[in-house]
């Protein structure tokens, strides 16, 4: 499993013309799945999430985490993320996982980091979203577990 994780003052989605989601300060987390992810990837990846130090303390440094900081996660399915463009012009989707087996796993890395304790809102699956994110800092990790 991949994610980019983007610290952020605010993000949202919007479907269609309806608002599905909206966060304030806290992470934007872009997941995707390959074929061999299983459910403990997942788990994994919401502890990761969960636990990375990203959020600055009172000396300004990065000390501290979703953990530390109850900020809120919005996590938005993304099987781009395993979009290959070593060769031609167009992305090719073989690596990224079919949607019967990419939703679940994205919906145990929600629960996980609900389990956690994380106030947790989520894009639609299969939807045309509309993304939106004012990225703190910047900063912006990528992961892979």
């Amino acid at each position: 499993m991949r994610a980019l994780v983007q610290r952020v003052s605010r993000a949202g989605v919007t479907v269609g013309e309806e608002r599905t989601a909206e966060i304030g300060p806290g992470v934007v987390a872009l997941i995707g799945v390959t074929h061999h992810d299983t459910v403990d990837h997942a788990a994994k990846l919401a502890d990761k999430i969960w636990n990375l130090r990203i959020f600055d303390d009172a000396d300004g440094v990065m000390n501290l985490s979703l953990a530390d900081t109850h900020r809120c996660a919005l996590v938005v399915s993304q099987f781009t993320l395993y979009g290959d463009t070593r060769r031609g012009r167009r992305p090719g989707y073989s690596d990224a996982a079919r949607p019967e087996q990419a939703e679940p796993l994205v919906q145990t890395v929600v629960d996980g980091l609900a389990a956690l304790g994380a106030e947790v809102a989520v894009g639609r699956f299969r939807a045309e979203m509309a993304v939106e994110l004012v990225n703190d800092g910047p900063v912006t990790l990528w992961i892979e577990v």
